[in-house]
């Protein structure tokens, strides 16, 4: 019986999460056309502020990275990340005439994105690897989940072309190829010589990508109720 991936040692260890993930209020009203522009609006501003700071930790991580394959991919991630993610977010910006300048990130994405640097910038790259793993896979994975509801509700559900949009680009092979390379440099710290692949530091990042894959869910809470900091 072959081992099992590294990468699905992880996936298994969250998979109550991502189940309950791929089942989110924010995501099946997205399907059902029922989700209101205030919601999908404040998602989109926090999420551009979460795409600048990704793009920035897989930049970080390539000028870590222990062989040129890696750093190599990393950047070409980090600009995919700024330029074709952030495109989309960009025409949902023209469409409702938004934009994120002054935009102040909230509780969730703050607290998303400081565990994310910490990680990336104080603790070794495969730990870094690992933390930035979940928004690939999730986003993968609940688009393709997305995708598969909206086939089964058929062309009688009306929803925005930019629900649509949104699904479309998760769901793609392009996302996909992406989300497929970069599970694949994870799978390779337990193989390569180049890898700090001891137990100890496998045990971390498992804990890293369970965390974040909370913190995933956790961004569509924040959504879904339209958090605010607290007046005090």
């Amino acid at each position: 019986m072959p081992l099992l991936k590294l990468s699905q040692k992880f996936w298994d260890a969250s998979q109550s999460i991502i189940s309950s993930t791929e089942k989110h209020p924010f995501l099946t009203s997205m399907v059902e056309g029922s989700l209101s522009l205030d919601k999908f609006t404040y998602y989109v501003l926090q999420d551009a502020l979460y795409l600048t700071d990704f793009s920035y930790c897989l930049s970080r991580l390539s000028e870590k990275a222990p062989n040129d394959a890696h750093s190599k991919r990393l950047k070409e991630l980090a600009i995919g990340a700024e330029e074709s993610e952030k495109e989309l977010h960009r025409c949902f910006f023209k469409t409702f005439n938004i934009d994120d300048q002054n935009v102040q990130p909230m509780p969730n994405t703050l607290l998303y994105t400081s565990y994310m640097i910490r990680v990336v910038e104080t603790r070794p790259y495969e730990e870094g690897l690992a933390v930035l793993l979940p928004c690939f896979w999730v986003y993968m994975h609940v688009g393709k989940e997305m995708l598969k509801l909206r086939d089964e509700l058929g062309d009688h559900v009306k929803r925005g072309p930019q629900f649509d949009a949104w699904i479309d680009m998760y769901a793609s092979e392009e996302f996909e190829k992406e989300v497929t390379d970069y599970i694949n440099m994870v799978d390779d710290v337990i193989e390569g010589e180049e890898f700090q692949s001891d137990q100890d530091t496998i045990d971390k990042m498992q804990k890293h990508f369970v965390m974040c894959c909370k913190l995933e869910h956790m961004f569509w809470d924040q959504a879904e109720a339209l958090m605010t900091w607290p007046e005090l």
